[in-house]
């Protein structure tokens, strides 16, 4: 088979252009709260046409190898997702190429680590390596259509 990915530690380097990854890794902006907390500020940017709503998302946890047999993306708007639990999990992005994903690339995202997937990028559904599989998704909640989904003709099958 020669869809197989090897997915790689999630960094801000190897998803730019596709997502940016929200975290507290090095040191916070400033201090408030009397200098008791640091505040790692404007991590991401929402990009979204109409309301942005901030939603929990539960899903049953995924294993590896993980076979992938579609992708989605959300042309009216950014879509971040918040891990709201310990626990890796999987994030596969891709670039367009005539309105289809192509060269997905697969990360392995840890506790503390969000994604903002950007307006109109191929990705993967949802997949927590852990239950509960806890997410807040902060995302376009307005009416109408913002989902587009592809399917492969043949399934990725993705490894650690």
């Amino acid at each position: 088979m020669n869809n197989v990915l090897t997915a790689t530690t999630i960094n801000s380097d190897a998803i730019a252009g596709l997502a940016e990854l929200i975290d507290a890794s090095d040191t916070p902006d400033k201090f408030i709260n009397q200098g008791r907390c640091g505040r790692f500020h404007d991590r991401a940017t929402l990009d979204v046409d109409g309301r942005v709503g901030v939603s929990v998302f539960q899903s049953t946890s995924f294993s590896m190898p993980f076979k992938m047999e579609m992708m989605e993306r959300h042309p009216l708007g950014s879509q971040a997702f918040l891990p709201m639990q310990e626990g890796e999990y999987l994030v596969v992005l891709a670039e367009d190429k005539d309105g289809a994903p192509v060269a997905p690339r697969a990360f392995i995202a840890g506790p503390g680590q969000g994604v903002n997937i950007g307006r109109n990028v191929w990705h993967g559904v949802l997949c927590p390596l852990s239950d509960p599989g806890l997410f807040m998704v902060v995302d376009r909640v307005s009416e109408g259509p913002n989902l587009e989904e592809h399917w492969f003709d043949e399934p990725f099958i993705i490894e650690r």
